[in-house]
This record gives structure tokens, C-alpha cells and sequence, in this order.
């Protein structure tokens, strides 16, 4: 559920939607590591 409406905003180019804040959605468990690479194309490296 939550995969489809962070790959929305993050899709049009929604100001805060960025690879750095969609991280926070991965930490939080809303989304996987895998996910993360399908919306934002790149890979997920914990800060």
C-alpha cells in the first residue's frame, strides 16, 4: 500500500520525495530495501 503512494509523489517529482527523505519510509518499515531501488533507481546504503 504504502509502495504505490511514496512511488506517486516521488514519480512527480514531488518537492520533498527525494533519495534522501524516501529513506526514512525504508527505516520506518513503510517500504523494503527493494522497493526503495524500484522507486528511486538507486541502491539503498544506510547512512
Amino acid at each position: 500500500m504504502w509502495y504505490n503512494i511514496i512511488k506517486q509523489y516521488y514519480d512527480n517529482g514531488h518537492p520533498t520525495y527525494n533519495t534522501e527523505s524516501v529513506k526514512v519510509f525504508v527505516v520506518a518499515r513503510y517500504i523494503t530495501v527493494d522497493e526503495y531501488k524500484q522507486i528511486t533507481g538507486v541502491t539503498y546504503k544506510a547512512d
